[in-house]
Protein backbone atom coordinates (compact mmCIF):
# COMPACT_ATOMS: atom_id res chain seq x y z
CA UNK A 1 0.00 0.00 0.00
CA UNK A 2 1.36 3.37 -1.03
CA UNK A 3 0.98 6.72 0.63
CA UNK A 4 -0.23 9.77 -1.26
CA UNK A 5 -0.20 12.74 1.07
CA UNK A 6 -2.11 11.55 4.12
CA UNK A 7 -4.28 9.09 2.15
CA UNK A 8 -3.46 5.42 1.96
CA UNK A 9 -3.61 4.06 -1.59
CA UNK A 10 -4.95 0.49 -1.77
CA UNK A 11 -4.86 0.17 -5.55
CA UNK A 12 -3.04 2.25 -8.16
CA UNK A 13 -2.79 1.78 -11.89
CA UNK A 14 -1.26 4.11 -14.45
CA UNK A 15 -2.06 3.50 -18.12
CA UNK A 16 -0.91 5.33 -21.24
CA UNK A 17 -1.72 5.17 -24.93
CA UNK A 18 0.68 2.52 -26.25
CA UNK A 19 -1.13 1.38 -29.39
CA UNK A 20 1.41 1.00 -32.19
CA UNK A 21 -0.96 2.11 -34.97
CA UNK A 22 -1.86 5.29 -33.06
CA UNK A 23 1.80 6.22 -32.68
CA UNK A 24 2.62 5.40 -36.30
CA UNK A 25 -0.20 7.72 -37.40
CA UNK A 26 0.61 10.53 -34.94
CA UNK A 27 4.35 10.50 -35.53
CA UNK A 28 3.88 10.07 -39.27
CA UNK A 29 1.51 13.05 -39.41
CA UNK A 30 3.90 15.14 -37.30
CA UNK A 31 6.89 14.33 -39.50
CA UNK A 32 4.83 15.04 -42.63
CA UNK A 33 3.53 18.43 -41.41
CA UNK A 34 6.93 19.61 -40.15
CA UNK A 35 8.66 18.48 -43.36
CA UNK A 36 5.93 19.94 -45.61
CA UNK A 37 5.87 23.38 -43.99
CA UNK A 38 9.62 23.39 -43.35
CA UNK A 39 10.26 22.75 -47.04
CA UNK A 40 7.77 25.43 -48.08
CA UNK A 41 9.21 28.01 -45.72
CA UNK A 42 12.79 27.36 -46.83
CA UNK A 43 11.81 27.38 -50.51
CA UNK A 44 9.91 30.65 -50.28
CA UNK A 45 11.58 32.64 -47.51
CA UNK A 46 15.21 31.54 -47.97
CA UNK A 47 15.40 30.90 -51.72
CA UNK A 48 12.72 33.40 -52.83
CA UNK A 49 10.73 30.86 -54.88
CA UNK A 50 6.99 31.16 -54.32
CA UNK A 51 5.55 28.02 -52.74
CA UNK A 52 2.16 26.74 -53.93
CA UNK A 53 -0.35 27.86 -56.56
CA UNK A 54 -1.67 30.65 -54.30
CA UNK A 55 1.32 31.51 -52.11
CA UNK A 56 0.92 33.63 -49.00
CA UNK A 57 3.29 36.44 -48.15
CA UNK A 58 6.61 35.66 -46.50
CA UNK A 59 5.43 37.24 -43.24
CA UNK A 60 2.21 35.20 -43.22
CA UNK A 61 4.13 32.01 -44.02
CA UNK A 62 6.68 32.82 -41.28
CA UNK A 63 3.77 33.04 -38.79
CA UNK A 64 1.43 30.31 -40.04
CA UNK A 65 4.08 27.68 -40.82
CA UNK A 66 5.66 27.49 -37.35
CA UNK A 67 2.20 27.84 -35.78
CA UNK A 68 0.91 24.76 -37.60
CA UNK A 69 4.12 22.85 -36.87
CA UNK A 70 3.95 23.70 -33.15
CA UNK A 71 0.26 22.78 -32.99
CA UNK A 72 0.97 19.40 -34.59
CA UNK A 73 3.92 18.68 -32.31
CA UNK A 74 1.94 19.90 -29.28
CA UNK A 75 -0.96 17.59 -30.15
CA UNK A 76 1.44 14.66 -30.42
CA UNK A 77 3.03 15.59 -27.09
CA UNK A 78 -0.43 15.79 -25.50
CA UNK A 79 -1.07 12.16 -26.47
CA UNK A 80 2.35 11.22 -25.14
CA UNK A 81 1.50 12.94 -21.81
CA UNK A 82 -2.00 11.50 -21.38
CA UNK A 83 -2.25 9.07 -18.47
CA UNK A 84 -5.22 7.34 -16.90
CA UNK A 85 -4.44 7.10 -13.19
CA UNK A 86 -6.89 5.03 -11.16
CA UNK A 87 -6.56 4.90 -7.38
CA UNK A 88 -8.62 3.38 -4.59
CA UNK A 89 -8.15 5.29 -1.34
CA UNK A 90 -9.91 5.37 2.03
CA UNK A 91 -12.49 7.92 0.94
CA UNK A 92 -13.25 6.79 -2.60
CA UNK A 93 -12.23 6.03 -6.13
CA UNK A 94 -9.93 8.57 -7.77
CA UNK A 95 -9.90 8.76 -11.56
CA UNK A 96 -7.45 11.15 -13.16
CA UNK A 97 -7.05 11.50 -16.91
CA UNK A 98 -3.92 13.61 -16.72
CA UNK A 99 -3.74 16.47 -17.72
CA UNK A 100 -7.41 16.83 -18.70
CA UNK A 101 -9.74 15.56 -16.00
CA UNK A 102 -9.91 14.57 -12.34
CA UNK A 103 -12.80 12.88 -10.57
CA UNK A 104 -13.38 11.47 -7.09
CA UNK A 105 -16.24 9.06 -6.50
CA UNK A 106 -17.07 8.40 -2.83
CA UNK A 107 -17.77 4.73 -2.10
CA UNK A 108 -21.29 5.52 -0.91
CA UNK A 109 -22.08 6.73 -4.46
CA UNK A 110 -21.19 3.35 -6.01
CA UNK A 111 -24.22 1.00 -6.16
CA UNK A 112 -22.36 -1.90 -7.74
CA UNK A 113 -19.02 -2.76 -9.27
CA UNK A 114 -18.16 -5.66 -11.56
CA UNK A 115 -15.51 -6.72 -14.06
CA UNK A 116 -16.57 -6.86 -17.67
CA UNK A 117 -15.29 -7.16 -21.20
CA UNK A 118 -16.53 -4.41 -23.49
CA UNK A 119 -16.21 -3.29 -27.10
CA UNK A 120 -14.51 0.14 -26.96
CA UNK A 121 -15.30 1.28 -30.49
CA UNK A 122 -18.84 -0.09 -30.71
CA UNK A 123 -19.96 0.85 -27.19
CA UNK A 124 -18.05 4.09 -26.60
CA UNK A 125 -16.63 5.21 -29.95
CA UNK A 126 -13.02 4.44 -29.02
CA UNK A 127 -10.63 5.24 -26.19
CA UNK A 128 -10.17 8.29 -23.97
CA UNK A 129 -12.90 10.02 -21.99
CA UNK A 130 -15.86 8.74 -23.95
CA UNK A 131 -19.64 8.89 -23.85
CA UNK A 132 -21.56 6.05 -25.41
CA UNK A 133 -24.84 4.14 -25.34
CA UNK A 134 -23.75 2.47 -22.11
CA UNK A 135 -22.69 5.64 -20.29
CA UNK A 136 -19.33 7.26 -19.73
CA UNK A 137 -15.96 5.54 -20.01
CA UNK A 138 -12.38 6.32 -19.06
CA UNK A 139 -10.09 4.03 -21.02
CA UNK A 140 -6.80 4.07 -22.92
CA UNK A 141 -6.32 0.54 -24.23
CA UNK A 142 -7.70 -2.96 -24.21
CA UNK A 143 -11.27 -4.16 -23.81
CA UNK A 144 -11.55 -5.03 -20.12
CA UNK A 145 -12.53 -2.87 -17.23
CA UNK A 146 -14.70 -2.28 -14.21
CA UNK A 147 -18.34 -1.32 -14.71
CA UNK A 148 -19.78 0.88 -11.99
CA UNK A 149 -23.35 1.93 -11.43
CA UNK A 150 -23.47 5.18 -9.52
CA UNK A 151 -26.19 6.25 -7.09
CA UNK A 152 -27.48 8.86 -9.54
CA UNK A 153 -28.14 5.95 -11.90
CA UNK A 154 -25.38 6.68 -14.35
CA UNK A 155 -23.12 3.83 -15.52
CA UNK A 156 -19.36 4.43 -15.60
CA UNK A 157 -16.71 2.16 -17.08
CA UNK A 158 -13.07 2.36 -16.07
CA UNK A 159 -10.71 0.54 -18.41
CA UNK A 160 -8.04 -1.47 -16.62
CA UNK A 161 -5.26 -3.93 -17.28
CA UNK A 162 -5.97 -5.34 -13.78
CA UNK A 163 -9.79 -5.23 -13.60
CA UNK A 164 -10.19 -8.11 -11.11
CA UNK A 165 -7.86 -6.47 -8.60
CA UNK A 166 -9.50 -3.06 -9.09
CA UNK A 167 -13.05 -4.44 -8.62
CA UNK A 168 -12.01 -6.52 -5.61
CA UNK A 169 -10.41 -3.48 -3.94
CA UNK A 170 -13.40 -1.21 -4.68
CA UNK A 171 -15.88 -3.79 -3.35
CA UNK A 172 -13.78 -4.39 -0.24
CA UNK A 173 -13.69 -0.65 0.55
CA UNK A 174 -17.41 -0.23 -0.28
CA UNK A 175 -18.47 -3.01 2.07
CA UNK A 176 -16.38 -2.04 5.10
Amino acid sequence: MNQTGDQEVYFREIQQFKQRLLWILLLGASVFVVTFFGYGMIKQIVFGQMWGSRPMSNIALAIVGPGIMLFTLGFTYLFYSLKLITEVRNDGLYIRFFPLSHRIIPFENIKYCEVRTYRPIKEYGGWGIRYGRKGKAYNVSGNRGVQLKLSEGKPLLIGSQKPEELARTINKKRNR
